[in-house]
């Protein structure tokens, strides 16, 4: 059992590192291309608050004709009209601007310093652009910004092709970086948990063994204090002292062999076969339903026939009884809800009982050896919290799992057992 639960922590533990390591080269990714975007859309405002017809972010040249369907050189800006931040990346980037008069009419086109795309290109793009009703955007490799000027619109561009080229690469490099690293970082969360972990299966392992050991130990001294104690009855009659020690040895008889049932749940192996499930069900069913009268309660039991499962009939027979042990015990109500169903290739037993609702922090320690949920009833017959530790590791030793749910005034108990393929 702790050896399914060790690997789950393994797993959840090197899944985790995982995780949070591609989560960080995410972050900083979306973070940089963000901060990239966010850069070149400020020059591009910029660009556009700068921009006039008298003079031209550009060469540095004022225009020298008058307006009209050409191209006209323009002025950069001054130093000291950009924020230190922008300088470096303003006067390095390339720009492009179409302005259009009222009706359509091109005023001037500015198509860079280099010249990637014509002056057609461009009023083609700005013309489309005019079209939609978007101020601002991106359009392949260019963002873009749409400005009213007095008596014309402005249309500019930036060109992001080598900062697209340059996070392209990027994210060429972390892909593989980072996935190389997440590989090295699972194999080194492998051996790190591996080491964690070790000294609590061993302390696991030990306690086991320790109340394997103990429980055949006290074995003996138990049967020696029943015999000897029922001969001196036989001798003395009926003593007071002597009827508390037959009491508290039988309840210590009852212990250990709950400790031998739970040592052997979890460590023995024990001989498996098909096991009618159905049959085990109705049978422990049969059995409680007296039980659970002197209670003033009833069973309702709903069973699929013929579910079949591969293991072993007295554990399973154990399971069942503890189940139904816990409702009768514990129910608060006068009825006890049994179904055994077919759920695909799962064999599903679910016992609900009435009961007050069990607070979240105690269902998680509901299967814990020894816990008990209310320890005013500590003292109440032969139980002590070992009965779902033992239910736990049987259905766990069948391949399945159990679990609890407490809500709407209902406690219910789920058994899953793998079903045996016919």
């Amino acid at each position: 059992m702790f050896r399914r639960s060790r690997k789950k922590i393994i797993l959840s533990i090197m899944l985790s590192l995982v995780l949070l390591f591609g989560v960080t080269l995410s972050v900083i990714m979306l973070a940089s291309y963000h901060e990239i975007r966010q850069q070149s859309s400020e020059m591009l405002e910029r660009y556009v608050e700068l921009y006039s017809l008298d003079q031209q972010p550009g060469t540095g040249t004022p225009p020298d004709s008058a307006p009209g369907n050409q191209s006209l050189p323009g002025l950069g800006p001054k130093q000291g009209d950009l924020p230190p931040d922008l300088m470096p990346g303003f006067q390095l980037s390339t720009f492009y601007s179409v302005a259009f008069l009222v009706d359509g009419t091109v005023l001037t086109v500015n198509n860079g310093a280099k010249g990637l795309y014509s002056e057609d290109e461009l009023i083609s793009i700005g013309r489309e652009l005019l079209t939609k009703n978007k101020t601002t955007g991106r359009l392949d490799n260019l963002s873009y910004r749409i400005s009213s000027k007095p008596g014309y619109t402005l249309v500019a561009f930036i060109d992001d092709t080598v900062t697209e080229s340059s996070m392209r690469a990027l994210l060429h490099n972390v892909l593989i970086i980072g996935g190389a690293s997440i590989v090295i970082l699972f194999f080194i969360s492998l051996v790190l948990s591996r080491r964690i972990i070790r000294p609590l299966e061993e302390n696991d392992k030990q306690q086991k063994q320790f109340i394997s050991d103990a429980s055949h130990e006290l074995k003996t001294p138990v049967a020696v204090i029943s015999t000897n104690a029922e001969l001196l009855s036989r001798e003395l009659g009926e003593n007071e002292w002597l009827a508390n020690i037959q009491y508290e040895n039988e309840r210590m008889g009852d212990l250990v062999k709950q400790l031998l049932d739970l040592s052997r749940a979890e460590n023995t192996e024990t001989p498996m076969e098909t096991v009618d499930l159905s049959r085990v069900v109705t049978g422990e069913v049969l059995a409680f339903e007296s039980v659970a009268f002197d209670q003033g309660k009833t069973i309702q039991s709903d069973i699929d026939e013929e579910i079949h499962v591969m293991g072993n009939q007295a554990q399973l027979t154990q399971l069942t009884s503890i189940l139904l042990d816990n409702a009768v015990r514990h129910g608060t109500g006068s009825e006890i809800e049994l179904s055994l169903k077919r759920q695909g290739h799962t064999a599903e037993l679910n016992v609900t009982n009435d009961g007050d609702e069990i607070p979240a922090g105690k269902l998680e320690h509901l299967f814990d050896r020894f816990y008990r949920v209310d320890e005013a009833r500590s003292s109440d017959g032969h139980h002590y919290g070992l009965g779902l530790s033992i239910a736990k590791a049987v259905a766990e030793k069948h391949g399945g799992s159990i679990a609890v749910s407490s809500q709407d005034g209902k406690v219910r108990f789920t058994v899953s057992i793998p079903e045996k393929n016919k």
